[in-house]
Formats: C-alpha cells, structure tokens, sequence
C-alpha cells in the first residue's frame, strides 16, 4: 500500500475542505471525542485554515484522504482556546497551535501520527513562532462509554517533547452522539519543550 503525504498550506486549504470535513466526521465519532459532526458546521470551521496561517497535512491513499492534521498560529483559534494558554510563560503571539489529527484506524501504527507533527512543526518555525501545542479531550476514567480497548496518547505526545500545563483547560462545546445538544468539554493543554529562536 503506497500512502502520499501531501501539506496544503493558506489559500490551498479550500481544495480539501470537503474531504476532511467528511474524515473528521467519522473519526471524531469514536472515542474519545464521540462528536455527533455536523457537515455545513465543519465546512464553515475549516474554512478558517485558508486563512492566516493555516495548513493541513493529509495523507492519502491514492485519491482517498485517509488522515489529516491541521495547524495554524494560536492567535488566530477562538477566544476559549486562547484563554486557555494564556497565564503561561510565553505569548499567545509565539505558539502555533496544531489543532486536531484525524487517522482512519486502519492506518494507524504506521507512524503517520509522528508526521503529522513533525509537518506541522517544521511549518511553525518556517513562519517565526517560538513553539506549538494542542489541546486533548478530557473524559472521565469511569466514563461507561469508554472502550476497554482505548489507550491514550499521552505517552505518544510525551515522546514527541510535549507535556500537559498544570491548570491549563480549555472548554470547548460540541454535541455528544445520542445527545439532545451540545454540552461543554474540558481540553487539557499541552505545550512542546522545544523552544526556537530565529
């Protein structure tokens, strides 16, 4: 199986809006997200990467896009995520901000999850931000929905140089599948060790 990674960066993201609209529908329904996607919402929320800074790294399977990451510089996420880094030792100005990855799970364990950092890395120093971070959902331990199978990443995100900021949580609404509306989620904040100078 021969997969093509391929980075649409500002204005080029309008070409793949459509497909990862889609992807992110159907991976965000697992666990832990359990998001119940909304197409024109998702279509609307992307059309923000083909703005600023904004960049997607996907990774297709001949014309199938199968995964994808999406960065852009914190500056520009909504005031709930800003907030959320904001009390830290560095500038809102200086993190890039890699959002959200979305890997169909037959493709995972092929170490496109480091790659999608590592594009997403290699873009924020291209354009002057000192370090990134990201947020991950929170869940209770007990939570009923949680498949015995699941295992977190944060091991994946500590070898990659990231740690979570202690009291650092963003709320984020969105409606769980099954539910009536939309209800708030805690997202914890984790930020990279690296730290660049130009």
């Amino acid at each position: 199986m021969s997969l093509e990674i391929r980075n649409f960066y500002f204005d080029e993201v309008a070409e793949v809006i459509e497909p990862l609209a889609h992807l992110r529908i159907t991976v965000f329904r697992d666990w832990p997200y359990l998001y119940d996607g909304d197409l024109d919402y998702e279509r609307r929320f992307l059309a923000d990467y083909a703005k600023a800074d904004g960049m997607v790294c996907a990774v297709f399977d001949g014309d199938r896009m199968v995964g994808a990451s999406t960065g852009m510089g914190l500056k520009w996420q909504p005031a709930n995520v800003r907030e959320a880094f904001a009390g830290n030792f560095l500038k809102i100005e200086d993190i890039y901000y890699c959002a959200e990855s979305v890997l169909l799970p037959e493709y995972r364990g092929r170490g496109l999850g480091h790659a999608f950092f590592e594009h997403r890395e290699i873009n924020a120093f291209n354009l002057h931000y000192t370090t990134t971070g990201f947020c991950s959902v929170i869940r209770p331990p007990d939570d009923p929905r949680r498949p015995a199978e699941y295992r977190p990443l944060d091991s994946f995100w500590r070898k990659r140089g990231y740690a979570p900021v202690q009291d650092a949580v963003a709320h984020i609404p969105w409606r769980d599948i099954g539910a009536a509306e939309e209800t708030v989620k805690p997202l914890q904040v984790w930020l990279s060790d690296k730290r660049w100078t130009h």
